[in-house]
């Protein structure tokens, strides 16, 4: 059957549905934003830039990604929305022309310590099922091969009742590959008894130092004295063997204490189940200081360090078990899944390949499979979860990044921005929030936000093409082409810091000499070894009391919403002296959650209203007016201001307002000069922490790191999230810091530092086991002339040389 040939010449009318090509925002009001109106163009690629907390985020991920979500929800039955995430609807006039919105953030992944590479793509189950069908020998269904499964057995009589009522006796087993010493975690731990109690005191005489342990506690330390299986007037080295064995780990056992039944459990199960059980990095600071002292984590003896069960090891494909291949570099994994040849799994070994061959083309197939998922950085998180999208059929959605280039090497970038381009190309709407210019130079469209932060920001300052930006005025228009130059002369060490025989991860046997008392940049491409060499390997001096290294990482800022600026630099305190001092009260009144803290909404300040299935509703307190503290409370001044008043200042205001006058607070004012220091005079001092952009938590902890005693500075990657523009502001820091004295380590990608160095390490030359060497060492002179790595060409390049 022929095609009918079309005869009617003149070219159709534009469809109605063509007519939708962009996506108009309309009076945005989320955090900062100012009634920001903004159209953005579909299948092309926007780049979102402006100084740090100028409000990209809260227009991107804030407004559009978060109403997407939202209405994609509202399309499931009230009973399956109950089981989800409950999402308010952002404040904004007219959000029209949405798509799906796939989210792919810098958030770490979870620091559950059974949690991978592997398992967080999907990587791992594949390679169980690959294993179940070919391994040999021949041990159980994929489960056998996971080490979140645990082996079980059970027998016994159960009652059947259909037609006749019988019981019957029945068996039930599932084998799993855990490994039943460290179920499945791949470590053990060694309790030091010493730091848990005295053993020259008895229970009576408040033998313990565990924290929080008090004398008279009475669900902890009063449920052993007075259990009856203890001697509590006894020192505890007296204990006779079974005392001792009942004392430290006897099974959970009911006792009753003044009438009261409790359980009495031995002290190492107690002390696994209260603190090791834990997320180490979601503990008080003091908690993880006991744990650091009293607890020692070494590879499981039984799985080597493997996490599997004997059985789940032995089970191998030609000679390589699950184990072997979950240890290999993930390039070299790749090189193996594609030399299996059986047509039996064929669909399962081209959608591994596919898996592990996007690892590779991202830039991370120097990672393990079994590499714990809670050590990767922020960009080694985000270009994880880019995995599953890359080979997606999906078109016509919108993809959102939040600096998509955090952590890259300048090498790195070019394979991420055709990553980003191929998205485009496939017809998706590609969103990025960036602030390098080598990423914003790709961009379709570019939508600059600013002019400042924080209420000097929310407003769209520029919107249209790259060169349109260049000359179009604004703050990242004048700093789009700055390029840093190198130093005419650097500074002299005052010493050195020896590091031999390094061989953390991927190290080689490294031996470096790191000069003190200078601005020492560690660079080299992802994966090649810097963090490895810095956090992994620098000796740790004592001594003096200012030798110490402040070591301040990636790793994200905790905090409810009702923690901010004040509680967390620990500002809130001088501040409540001080207020408490000038009126005679105490200081727990001007606490909005202790003593001081409005009735009515306990101190948040807005009241939470739980609609069930529909996205709950938050309502400014009518008793406080959103100030968060009781009215007589609001009646005590300091310099002619309030709690409230001072909490809402920013940094800058309130640091010229303790500086001097009434209110002047050597103490507050010293901390405030470290936020203003850092680039933070914008801030409020109540504002949320969980309304903070990546760059300001990362400079909110250099903050507070900044009042520690420490000769070393150790710092990771600190222009994450910074603007142009206040990169310059971040190396006079780093400058201020050297001359105080102090010594500074920066590993660090970028540029404008490295140029600014008085002294380079690159490591290379590659990733994985294709790093882990020194290959150059030297002034950043000295790197540019020589050209001789792939960091030397690019900042010859970088510099104009």
């Amino acid at each position: 059957m022929s095609r009918a040939t079309r005869t009617d010449t003149r070219s159709p009318a534009p469809h109605v549905a063509d007519s939708h090509d962009v996506i108009r925002v309309h009076g945005a009001r989320v955090n900062n934003l100012k009634d920001v109106s903004v159209e953005i163009p579909k299948r092309r690629l926007t780049v979102l830039t402006g100084v740090s907390g100028s409000g990209k985020s809260s227009l991107v991920f804030g407004t559009i990604a978060a109403e997407s979500q939202r209405l994609i929800n509202e399309t499931y039955s009230a009973f399956v929305q109950g089981f989800m995430p409950t999402l308010a609807r952002p404040e904004v006039d007219v959000l029209d022309g949405l798509t799906t919105a796939i989210i792919v953030d810098q958030q770490r992944m979870t620091a559950d310590p059974r949690s991978t590479v592997g398992t967080a793509t999907d990587a791992n189950a594949m390679l169980r099922i690959l294993f179940s069908w070919l391994g040999q020998p021949h041990i159980g269904s994929p489960n056998a091969y996971s080490f979140n499964v645990a082996s079980v057995r059970a027998s016994g009589a159960i009652t059947v009742e259909r037609g006749a009522r019988k019981t019957v006796t029945q068996t039930f087993s599932r084998t799993g590959g855990m490994c039943t010493r460290c179920e499945g975690r791949g470590t053990v731990s060694d309790i030091d008894l010493s730091q848990l109690y005295d053993d020259s005191k008895s229970l009576a005489e408040g033998a313990f130092t565990i924290p929080g342990w008090k004398s008279d506690s009475f669900f902890t330390v009063r449920v052993y004295a007075e259990s009856g299986l203890l001697d509590p007037h006894k020192p505890i080295r007296e204990f006779t063997e079974k005392e001792m064995r009942d004392f430290l780990h006897r099974e959970p056992t009911k006792v009753k204490v003044e009438g009261v039944n409790l359980t009495f459990e031995g002290l190492i199960p107690k002390i696994q189940k209260s603190f090791l059980s834990k997320d180490k990095d979601a503990l008080q600071p003091h908690i993880r200081a006991f744990v650091d002292r009293a607890v020692t984590f070494t590879a499981c003896p039984e799985c080597d360090g493997t996490r599997l069960s004997e059985a789940a090891r032995s089970s191998r494909i030609g000679g390589i078990s699950i184990a072997d291949a979950c240890a290999m570099q993930i390039s070299d994994l790749a090189v193996w899944v594609r030399d299996l040849d059986e047509p039996s799994v064929a669909p399962l070994l081209g959608t591994l390949r596919q898996t592990l061959d996007s690892f590779v083309e991202i830039g991370l197939g120097y990672l393990s499979l079994d590499r714990p998922s809670g050590t990767l950085s922020g960009g080694e998180a985000q270009r994880v979860k880019m995995i599953r999208h890359l080979g997606s059929s999906l078109t016509d959605t919108t993809y959102v990044f939040d600096e998509p280039t955090t952590g890259l090497h300048p090498h790195d970038i070019q394979r991420m921005n055709d990553l980003l381009l191929r998205l485009r190309d496939k017809g998706n709407t590609v969103l990025v929030v960036e602030h390098k210019p080598e990423t914003i130079a790709i961009a379709d469209h570019v939508i600059d936000l600013g002019p400042g932060a924080g209420a000097a920001g929310g407003t769209v300052c520029f919107e249209g093409s790259v060169e349109g930006l260049r000359t179009g005025g604004t703050i990242t228009g004048r700093h789009f082409d700055d390029r840093a130059s190198l130093k005419q002369s650097v500074r002299k060490p005052t010493g050195t810091l020896e590091i031999r025989g390094a061989t953390a991860h991927n190290l080689r046997d490294v031996d470096v000499d790191i000069p003190l008392g200078v601005l020492v940049v560690v660079t080299g491409v992802a994966g090649s070894g810097k963090s490895s060499l810095v956090h992994g390997s620098l000796p740790r001096r004592s001594g003096a009391a200012d030798a110490g290294v402040v070591s301040i990482g990636q790793g994200a800022i905790r905090g409810s919403r009702r923690s901010n600026p004040a509680t967390y630099t620990g500002l809130l305190d001088p501040i409540r002296k001080a207020f408490a001092k000038t009126n005679g009260v105490k200081p727990a009144l001007f606490s909005a959650n202790s003593e001081g803290a409005c009735p009515q909404c306990n101190g948040a300040g807005v009241i939470y209203t739980d609609l069930a299935m529909m996205a709950g509703v938050a309502t400014t307190c009518e008793e406080c007016e959103g100030k968060r503290f009781e009215a007589s409370v609001l009646e005590y001044h300091l310099g002619g201001r309030d709690i409230s008043e001072v909490l809402a200042m920013s940094v800058s205001e309130a640091e010229e307002f303790f500086g001097a006058g009434e209110a002047r607070t050597p103490a507050a004012h010293t901390i405030l000069g470290r936020l203003a220091d850092v680039g933070l005079g914008y801030l409020s001092l109540g504002q949320p922490l969980t309304t903070l952009s990546g760059g300001e938590r990362q400079r909110l902890k250099l903050a507070t790191h900044m009042a520690e005693k420490g000769g070393v500075y150790v710092l990771d990657e600190p222009t994450a999230g910074l603007h142009l523009a206040d990169v310059e502001q971040l190396l006079g820091l780093l400058d201020r810091l050297v001359d105080s004295g102090k010594s500074v380590i920066v590993v660090e990608h970028h540029q404008a530092v490295m140029a600014h160095a008085d002294w380079i390490i690159d490591l290379g030359p590659g990733a994985g086991h294709n790093g882990g060497r020194i290959v150059f060492e030297g002034t950043p002179t000295d790197l540019v002339a020589a050209r001789s790595t792939l960091t030397g060409e690019h900042l010859a390049a970088y510099v104009g040389s």
